[in-house]
């Protein structure tokens, strides 16, 4: 918990001060009921009126130092939570954006969420809550037992003969409470993914006619999550009626055996009144302490899955941020690959160079292994065996922050953010001129479509650009690759959308930036006019070469091919070979 409770520090003055301000509000608390026991007995019961007026005005006084403690208190407290909530937040953001794509492996989208949001709320509330009543409660309790005594020795025996029991009691319920509310937040964590899933996919339920389906799918996470914190509830509200039980117990003996006492003229009606108000507030304070432990149970649970990011170790090895001079030459060596918590390789011993000003086809089935040997290249994952290199240089001496702000990556996943067309492309270059962009759509074969909206440029997309068209969207994509300028351009599969003649046009252009690129494709037309075709298959490279070498020597291309292109290109072949 060290590390969560440390983001406090930049704010401990404010904290300290809002302490002494609680501990104001609580002196004064306690005092009170000392200057009420003197007006009875040497005011109402004498008829001393001068008594009465004075020690009421200091009560009055006493009570508007604690009204103005209570206020700035809360002020401060609520300054502290939120610069916490604050900090907590951003720095948990900022570990998940360091995260190599191996850590998300780790930890689900639906439960960083709920991390970043839910988990922060619960410490943040303790945090203010700290402040303004957690502290203040137990204090009320030790300072009451011991004003009780003052006042008369006895009867704060009875009135504490309670508190053993509700102390053991109390611990008992922290100790059941903390892993019931770790349960809570992973019901919660799973209601988020379902909704998450639903949210993204909507069209395809509506589509299906699957939305009774999920409705229920929904509902099931849902009433499992209810009947957990149901439970968790159950166990902290069944402490208050035990606090109150006991407590009272305890006021009613005081009371009995006070009035023995007043008879029997060794104690004053005072004193009885004032040890009745302690162990009133006393017993107010200990039915807090169910509220107190809801807080703290799920706050130590929000805790720890908190830490539980902060304190990962990101998949990505640092390195001394080589920069070369240019990226001229890619070769991999010897390289194999499994994702974490798997035992299977997806790649086996790839072996290949790509050289600057190339263009690279990669082709396969599905599950092949294209995508993943591709996102090694920028270092989204570590090759479990072999190493890259750049001119000759292993990738992992050279910066990530530097290796990446020289490519351009294009996902098999079209992710467009809210904003204009003009924000989405400028995203890959943010300091990007009007021109820049303009020209980056042109060569990603967009420009003549933006320029018929009424808007142009500063057209806002909906929601993950619901209103364009697939092949629009991949075009969007491209265009904030290429206005980085990147020296080497990975496109995931990204032109499938196109036409054939859009793609060849948008071939045509990225041919002209020099760039080494690297085009997953499915469709040989895609591929058929690149320097170098890979092909893969179940993680090994099988073949390598152009279009046509590959169509003499590789019966899998030819398959592929023949596949593709019909009988005409089977004849085709029979011919070639005769």
């Amino acid at each position: 918990m060290q590390k969560v409770l440390s983001f406090i520090k930049p704010y401990k003055v404010a904290a300290i001060v809002a302490a002494l301000l609680m501990l104001v509000e609580l002196a004064v608390e306690l005092w009170l009921p000392l200057f009420m026991a003197d007006i009875i007995d040497n005011g109402i019961a004498k008829e001393n009126l001068s008594v009465i007026t004075k020690l009421g005005i200091w009560m009055l006084v006493l009570t508007v130092v604690s009204f103005i403690a209570s206020i700035v208190n809360t002020y401060l407290a609520s300054y502290v939570s939120q610069h916490f909530g604050f900090d907590l937040r951003k720095a948990l953001f900022e570990k998940v954006q360091s995260f190599a794509f191996a850590d998300f492996n780790r930890f689900p989208t639906s439960s960083l969420l709920t991390r970043l949001t839910n988990d922060v709320n619960q410490v943040q509330l303790v945090v203010f809550m700290g402040l303004r009543i957690m502290v203040r409660a137990p204090l009320l309790v030790v300072g009451g037992v011991i004003m009780a005594f003052v006042v008369d020795v006895q009867l704060a025996l009875l009135l504490t003969a309670a508190i053993p029991l509700v102390i053991v009691f109390l611990y008992f319920v922290m100790k059941k409470g903390v892993p019931l509310f770790s349960s809570v937040q992973e019901k919660l964590d799973r209601v988020n993914g379902v909704m998450r899933e639903n949210l993204v996919g909507v069209r395809l339920i509506k589509a299906y006619l699957r939305s009774k389906h999920e409705q229920q799918r929904f509902k099931n996470v849902n009433e499992n999550l209810m009947n957990q914190t149901v439970t968790s509830l159950r166990l902290i509200e069944l402490a208050t009626p035990v606090l109150l039980i006991l407590m009272n117990v305890a006021i009613v003996a005081v009371i009995w055996f006070g009035g023995v006492k007043v008879v029997g003229g060794t104690a004053q009606v005072g004193e009885i009144s004032a040890i009745i108000t302690y162990g009133t507030r006393i017993t107010v304070a200990l039915t807090m302490f169910s509220f107190i432990l809801m807080l703290l149970s799920r706050a130590r649970a929000s805790t720890y899955r908190m830490e539980e990011v902060l304190d990962t170790n990101t998949s990505s090895k640092e390195t001394s941020a080589v920069q070369p001079l240019a990226l001229e030459k890619l070769q991999f060596h010897h390289v194999s690959f499994r994702y974490p918590d798997s035992e299977d390789d997806v790649l086996r011993d790839i072996n290949f160079t790509a050289d600057k000003g190339q263009f690279i086809g990669v082709m396969g089935a599905t599950g092949s292994g294209k995508s993943s040997m591709v996102q090694l290249i920028p270092r989204l994952y570590e090759p479990v065996e072999g190493h890259i290199t750049f001119n000759g240089q292993d990738e992992t001496d050279i910066g990530i922050d530097e290796l990446r702000s020289r490519m351009g990556v294009v996902p098999q996943e079209v992710v467009l953010f809210s904003g204009t067309i003009a924000e989405n492309i400028r995203w890959g270059k943010e300091d990007a001129t009007a021109k820049e962009v303009e020209e980056a759509a042109k060569a990603a074969q967009i420009h003549s479509f933006i320029k018929t909206l009424p808007n142009q440029y500063e057209t806002v997309l909906g929601q993950k650009g619901i209103n364009l068209s697939g092949g629009q969207k991949q075009r969007l994509s491209i265009a904030r690759a290429l206005i980085r300028n990147p020296e080497i351009l990975i496109l995931d599969d990204s032109t499938s959308a196109l036409d054939l003649k859009t793609e060849a046009e948008l071939q045509k252009a990225l041919r002209h930036r020099e760039s080494m690129i690297l085009l997953i494709a499915q469709k040989i037309s895609s591929i058929k006019e690149a320097d170098k075709i890979i092909l893969l298959e179940d993680g090994a490279i099988i073949g390598e070469g152009t279009h046509e070498q590959l169509l003499r020597n590789n019966d899998v291309y030819r398959e592929i091919y023949v596949s593709q292109y019909g009988e005409e290109a089977s004849n085709e072949l029979k011919q070639q070979t005769l």
